[in-house]
């Protein structure tokens, strides 16, 4: 198998250094354990942050430096201004509260974004000191969001993937983040970009359009010459490790252990690590919101909340803790009893072993979250339940929820609903608890840590594959350096050029996108080539074509070849006069759409209406447009015109224009000894497919197309184009 490069924020050790040496332990935790088979079987690295070196001498560095070499890591030393700035103000008080939704907590004082920027420029440039071709390279967490980009910056050819272990929060709430495009544009360096759920998976897109309009098609976005995909792999835990340990004799005896300490009440648990998206404090008022409602149940149940310890030096993460001590002793001073308190509240981590026997010995596991990536620990309780008992209270936040349906859903924020909740799975017959702990036990079984990490690296491996659903590249210098020698060579030179997204950039209104002065240089040097004729073949109108470039000894065909002037001494001619008649009816029909869409226009042609989206609202403009072709659709069935989808434009044309026919009467001509054919959309392909076998045919942009040769965009074109002219001597 190829080689892995993990890339993480954390390497999966702890270090601790003391009297007698360095200690290194391999974390236990959900990630590292998923991915240590296959970084282990494939030889591969895991790249990331020890933790902070900063009182280790040299020597002990170094010591440091082989033991974690040794065991397939290589650390990247951050100073503390960088854990400071990186991790603590931007990844976890700017992107974490944000892509959970809570924004009021999000760090308005001091963003830190370029500290965020060095720290993953650091770790491209680790990543790229130890790649080798052939290497598959994959990035985790927000904390990295802009690496892919920087990595393919560095690594054009590498394969990259990127895992979301969060929440990918709607638009609209990413829209609040100032460097929202770069974060969209740093994510999409990568060749598949996973996320827990397809939830996530339409917020990534939805965001794409509304932020830098682009447009994904189902489970794929065309960027930058690639095709990246998009996909939901729900992480999974050790299904079968928490399975055994909950059988074995020790973890039996002290569940049991832990029933009895609780006497006679049933035992509610909470298990979170000390953050304010777990949702604990609504948990707890829910609880209490159950004991007003019944005081006689105080008596008869318990909470066991377990809060572990997190980012214990954040101030806000301080105030939450005394917050939830606060709550607690509130809920207890009111509750308690001669012989027990109905919170247990214990806040320390705890170690697997006493973890499982809890899960195992809890009557209901409580999962409250505001919002949750996934949430393993519902995935831990079930798997812990090899007696098939016990209920899942879960949060409809949680990316856990899209795949336990047998779990009782709460919406958290509903305080009397998540009580009432509690006390339906307290209540639960026996019988129905079976019943629906089995069937979420196979779910995690099925889909564990170990299917879930073999599953993504497959895709992440299939992704240069040469299947037909994979984009060309664009072509390679040394192929357009050929190109430009061949093309130099014909002395009777025929070359075909498309204008809107080949010669200028699309542009909100066709007016901005007049030809430039350097443009129109260009193709004068271009067309005054010794044996050298240019034709401009565009869907613009041939008022437009006249305007800009009537003066230029060039050929003009506009709408898409229904006009045409080949040479600026001939008058403009239409291919045969057709009865426009049709325009009445399709006229009616855009009217309507563009009055329900905001920003949407008609352009008005000779043989043809189109209606823009581009000034609309991305995601609306994209769904108008959707219905617009149904409509369309019924009431042209027997009009001699067809609907035809083009960027940021509906457009109904005749039947039997297109720049295919335009193409052919042009080669019919005069003899030539090459033939360069340049376009962008589906229009020229209509021009590719006319021509002769023998023609350099070149697409510009990612998209899928007939043309052997790609150039990446308007830029690239413009450069190829002027190394033909003379002056490239």
């Amino acid at each position: 198998m190829a080689r892995l490069l993990l890339v993480s924020n954390r390497l999966p050790v702890t270090v601790t250094a003391g009297d007698n040496g360095i200690a290194v332990e391999r974390s236990s935790g959900g990630l590292a354990t998923g991915l240590r088979g296959p970084h282990e079987r494939s030889g591969g690295l895991w790249i990331g942050w020890p933790g902070n070196m900063n009182g280790l001498d040299a020597t002990r560095r170094s010591e440091l430096g082989a033991r974690l070499r040794d065991l397939g890591t290589v650390p990247i030393e951050l100073t503390p201004e960088e854990v400071h700035g990186y991790y603590e103000v931007f990844s976890n008080g700017v992107l974490w509260p944000l892509f959970h939704y809570l924004v009021d907590r999000v760090n308005l004082d001091n963003w830190h974004f370029s500290t965020y920027q060095r720290v993953n420029e650091r770790f491209a440039d680790q990543v790229a000191d130890e790649y080798r071709p052939g290497d598959l390279i994959w990035v985790h967490d927000y904390h990295l969001a802009l690496l892919p980009a920087l990595l393919r910056a560095r690594l054009p050819d590498a394969r990259i993937a990127f895992f979301l272990h969060i929440p990918f929060p709607s638009s609209e709430v990413l829209r609040l983040l100032p460097w929202r495009e770069e974060v969209l544009e740093g994510l999409l360096g990568a060749d598949l970009i996973g996320f827990h759920t397809l939830t996530y998976v339409r917020h990534f897109t939805s965001s794409l359009l509304a932020i830098v309009g682009i447009e994904a098609e189902v489970d794929r976005v065309q960027y930058g010459g690639r095709v990246v995909r998009l996909g939901a792999f729900p992480m999974g835990i050790d299904a079968a490790r928490f399975d055994a340990n909950a059988r074995t004799a020790a973890i039996v005896a002290r569940a049991k252990a832990i029933r009895q300490e609780a006497g006679d009440r049933r035992i509610l648990l909470g298990v979170d690590r000390l953050d304010y998206t777990k949702g604990i404090p609504r948990r707890l008022l829910a609880l209490e919101r159950l004991l007003l409602q019944q005081p006689e149940l105080a008596s008869t149940i318990r909470l066991i909340q377990v809060t572990v310890p997190s980012r214990s030096g954040t101030e806000t993460y301080g105030e939450f803790r005394r917050q939830l001590d606060e709550i607690v002793g509130r809920i207890n001073g009111a509750f308690a009893t001669p012989d027990a308190v109905v919170i247990h509240y214990m806040y320390r981590a705890i170690d697997e072993a006493e973890l499982v026997a809890m899960y195992r010995a809890a009557d209901v596991l409580l999962v409250t979250s505001l919002r949750d990536g996934m949430n393993l620990v519902a995935k831990e309780f079930v798997a812990s339940r090899s007696d098939e008992d016990g209920v899942l209270v879960l949060s409809e936040f949680a990316g856990a929820a899209s795949e336990l349906g047998e779990a009782l859903r709460i919406n958290p924020y509903d305080i009397d609903r998540t009580a009432a909740t509690i006390l339906r799975a307290l209540t639960m017959p026996a019988r129905e608890r079976r019943v629906r702990m089995r069937a979420l036990r196979e779910r995690v079984a099925a889909g564990d840590i170990h299917r879930w990490a073999d599953s993504f690296i497959e895709a992440l491996a299939a992704t240069h594959d040469g299947d037909a659903s994979c984009l060309a590249r664009s072509s390679a210098p040394e192929v357009i350096d050929a190109l430009v020698e061949r093309l130099r060579r014909a002395e009777r030179l025929l070359v075909l050029l498309d204008y809107d997204g080949t010669l200028v950039p699309f542009m909100d209104t066709p007016e901005q996108a007049a030809p430039d002065a350097e443009l129109l240089a260009m193709l004068t040097a271009l067309a005054s080539r010794p044996g050298t004729n240019v034709h401009l073949l565009s869907g613009r109108t041939r008022e437009d074509l006249e305007t800009w470039f009537g003066k230029l000894p060039l050929g003009l065909h506009a709408e898409h070849g229904f006009s045409s002037r080949f040479d600026p001494a001939s008058e403009w001619e239409t291919v045969r006069p057709i009865s426009m008649a049709w325009k009445e009816k399709v006229g009616v029909i855009l009217d309507q759409f563009v009055a329900r869409t905001p920003g949407a226009w008609i352009e008005e042609k000779t043989a043809s209406l189109a209606w823009h989206y581009r000034l609309a609202q991305p995601g609306f403009g994209r769904r108008q447009a959707s219905e617009l072709r149904h409509c369309l659709h019924d009431l042209l069935a027997n009009l001699p015109v067809h609907v035809l989808q083009g960027e940021k434009v509906v457009e109904v044309r005749l039947f039997g224009i297109h720049k295919g026919i335009a193409a052919q009467r042009i080669v019919l001509e005069r003899p030539v000894d090459a033939i360069l054919a340049v376009g962008d959309d589906s229009t020229d392909d209509d021009m590719f497919e006319a021509l002769p076998a023998s023609s350099i045919n070149v697409r510009v942009g990612p998209r899928a197309s007939r043309a052997r040769y790609q150039l990446a965009d308007v830029n690239a074109v413009r450069d190829f184009l002027r190394r033909l002219t003379p002056r490239s001597g």
